[in-house]
């Protein structure tokens, strides 16, 4: 954990938390955990909760997760009879948000999973992750059903890998136009599991996907000060190495405000 003295952090903790809003405030959260001086909630959009299968499943997913995080946290807070009483019993927070991106072919609802955190560092921290909800399997799966070949380093991957970069260096370019460090962008590797959370795009297609949706919380791809960047595959980059169920799904091009998702 990151501690500040106590006149330092306040100013940090006001200038971050007016950076960062948590993801339940307009919200009341589907399950909530309470210490004295700790919460832990879980909140669901309505596409969602009119999934029951999904709700089922999430639900399951974010009582474990509530019920493991609060004790974590508790169990924390223990550690740190060295810290100043005003800093130990400042209020923290751990929250999770699940939204559906998009429902695709009516049958694959592609799921953001945002997180927001606050335990007495310097900043809150955030991110996001994804998840891909197969209704007519009744679980979880990847997109490798979506595509011919994804190996590690293969020609879908590196492919895929070359767009992820090319789309994060322009935005990189806009925030940064003087000096902007690439290195963490270049050292993104062509491999399912470490190019980044992966979502379904929305298209101006019904039933279709546009793409794929990379998303990089801060510290992925740049500094905290940098926020998130998310990246954009077309289609069309992804045709030459799609399934015959990846070519059914995917068509038409992205509606300009998916690009600023998550928020």
């Amino acid at each position: 954990m990151n501690l500040l003295p106590s006149s330092l952090l306040s100013g940090a903790l006001l200038l971050a938390l007016s950076c960062t809003p948590s993801i339940a405030a307009d919200q009341t959260p589907d399950i909530a955990l309470k210490t004295k001086y700790t919460d832990v909630t879980v909140s669901f959009d309505d596409a969602i909760k009119a999934d029951a299968p999904l709700l089922k499943y999430l639900t399951a997913a974010g009582k474990s997760w509530a019920s493991k995080t609060l004790k974590e946290l508790v169990e924390q807070r223990k550690d740190m009879t060295d810290v100043p009483a005003d800093i130990r019993n400042r209020p923290w927070s751990a929250e999770r948000g699940y939204t559906q991106e998009a429902l695709i072919a009516s049958r694959y609802a592609s799921v953001i999973r945002s997180e927001f955190s606050y335990t007495g560092g310097a900043h809150p921290n955030h991110g996001s992750d994804t998840l891909l909800w197969d209704r007519q399997a009744g679980k979880m799966i990847s997109i490798r059903p979506f595509f011919t070949e994804l190996a590690d380093g293969g020609p879908a991957m590196t492919a895929i890998r070359n767009a992820v970069v090319a789309d994060l260096k322009v935005e990189k370019k806009k925030r940064d136009n003087d000096n902007p460090d690439m290195s963490l962008v270049d050292a993104l590797e062509p491999t399912l599991l470490k190019i980044g959370a992966i979502a379904l795009t929305p298209s101006t297609a019904a039933g279709k996907s546009s793409g794929l949706t990379f998303l990089y919380p801060p510290y992925a791809v740049g500094s905290y000060a940098e926020g998130d960047y998310t990246a954009f595959v077309p289609w069309e980059t992804l045709k030459p190495y799609l399934s015959a169920e990846g070519t059914a799904i995917f068509g038409g091009t992205r509606p300009p405000e998916s690009g600023d998702k998550p928020k």
